[in-house]
């Protein structure tokens, strides 16, 4: 019963997956992309759909400090089409503003980690957090009698 969470930029894909109660969030990998060669690492998520077998999407919405959405914003949603057409489970957006921030924040004062290895693993971090702030924020995926809740 876990969720993927995912932060959608324009090279990569930062994937996360929940446990199956739905009360944490670990970083799986980072899939590359491009978006100009419209390759947008479907069949690796194809691999990792089919072992981790989530019930859902989660992705990042980096939306403007205005709240307004714009063209990266743009771009997450019609990434969730694509996963919501070729999986057909449902799919959520949270808003992922100053998550990487955050996560470089987290990689830089509390890690001490070097600029190169940051660049290797932010994503998968800053996916991470999405769901971690989500999974905060909805509760375990499900409830004590072990009935599977509804992903939203």
């Amino acid at each position: 019963m876990s969720i993927f969470g995912l932060d959608v930029g324009s090279k990569t894909v930062g994937v996360a997956v929940s446990d199956p109660m739905g009360w944490t969030a670990q970083g799986l990998e980072i899939i590359r992309i491009n978006e100009d060669e419209e390759e947008f690492g479907i069949e690796r998520m194809k691999e990792l759909v089919l072992k981790h077998k989530p019930t859902g999407f989660l992705l990042g919405l980096p939306k403007n400090m205005n709240n307004s959405i714009g063209p990266r914003a743009e771009a997450a949603q019609a990434y969730g089409k694509l996963l919501e057409d070729t999986f057909h489970l449902p799919i959520d957006f949270q808003d992922e503003r100053l998550t990487t921030v955050e996560a470089e924040r987290m990689l830089i004062e509390e890690a001490d980690t070097s600029r190169v290895k940051r660049k290797q693993v932010i994503d998968k971090l800053a996916a991470s957090l999405i769901l971690q702030n989500y999974l905060d924020r909805k509760g375990p995926l499900v409830n004590v009698s072990g009935t599977k809740m509804t992903f939203d």
